[in-house]
């Protein structure tokens, strides 16, 4: 992957301290924070009573401090949702989005760039990479600085990343409906041997009977996929796009979808449908690989 960044400044931040900020911390997420340091982030959920997602966040633990980073309009409920469970603990948690700057530089190695408040290695991609949180009054400078070395990447550049490796996002494949491991976060965001915390329960009875209601797949298509469609076997709907790009790697129209228990299976066939419109989909793995010539699409369609 050539060297760039991207700008995630608009992400909400917290910085979380007091001295039981660890312990309150692992009753409140998916990962295990007592394993979460300085030299990278570490990928977590924060969940309901019922395991459906309130937030999906990436955090890591300095010295004194736990920075966490959620999408922007997680700003204020995720905030909200922390301190209602800070009862009689020391535990102080700060909104500091307008203070720092976020951006993500994806390299193998570590950038040794100055001016950062801290670099994180974080995966969020699904492949090497590295936070930098920078005070806002340096953050022009820092963009001059990147841009010396690395090349600036637009939101449709990340969002095809994105999808070719499989991660989901908020707002589309990750919703207040989903249960993490229905997003495929089971081996990123959850450790089943930490001590308990809310929605627990639910995650734990889902490894056990090792069946989810539905999954995130990849598709694969001929034609533009606009997310929303729903996806049919025959006369049934058990699925919808969430994500939709055209893959210049795979040279090919690639998607992510939730697709119901059943017709998960790679190499699954299913009819892609909206405004009375049918397009034949092939269920592949995550991440997306590139596909022989002989499989590619011919052509690529126009974006309606």
């Amino acid at each position: 992957m050539a060297p760039a960044f991207f700008d995630l400044s608009a992400r909400a931040k917290l910085r979380v301290t007091g001295a039981d900020r660890i312990r309150f911390l692992n009753g409140q997420t998916t990962n295990d924070v007592r394993k979460a340091g300085a030299a990278a982030t570490q990928e977590s959920c924060v969940l309901n009573a019922k395991g459906h997602l309130g937030a999906h966040v990436f955090l890591a633990a300095t010295p004194n401090d736990i920075w966490i980073d959620a999408d922007q309009e997680l700003r204020e409920q995720l905030q909200t949702r922390l301190e209602r469970y800070v009862i009689a603990d020391d535990v102080t948690i700060e909104d500091v989005t307008d203070q720092f700057a976020l951006f993500h530089l994806l390299a193998d190695s570590d950038p040794k760039i100055s001016g950062a408040k801290f670099y994180f290695r974080s995966r969020r991609l699904g492949i090497d990479g590295w936070d930098l949180w920078v005070e806002v009054a340096r953050a022009e400078a820092m963009k001059s600085t990147l841009a010396a070395d690395y090349r600036a990447m637009d939101e449709s550049e990340w969002e095809v990343l994105r999808i070719e490796n499989g991660i989901p996002r908020w707002g589309r494949e990750l919703t207040p409906e989903i249960i993490p491991p229905e997003a495929n976060l089971a081996a990123r965001a959850i450790d089943y041997e930490k001590g308990c915390y809310i929605g627990q329960e639910v995650i734990s009875r889902m490894k056990m009977s090792g069946q989810t209601r539905q999954r995130l797949c990849g598709l694969t298509s001929e034609k533009v996929l606009p997310p929303s469609m729903e996806l049919h076997a025959g006369t049934k709907v058990v699925g919808r796009v969430t994500s939709a790009v055209f893959s210049e790697r795979m040279n090919s129209h690639i998607a992510l979808a939730m697709i119901k228990r059943g017709y998960t299976d790679i190499g699954t066939s299913l009819v892609a449908l909206a405004d009375g419109a049918e397009t034949t989909v092939r269920v592949v793995m995550l991440p997306f690989e590139a596909l022989p010539p002989s499989s590619r699409a011919k052509s690529r369609d126009p974006v309606a």
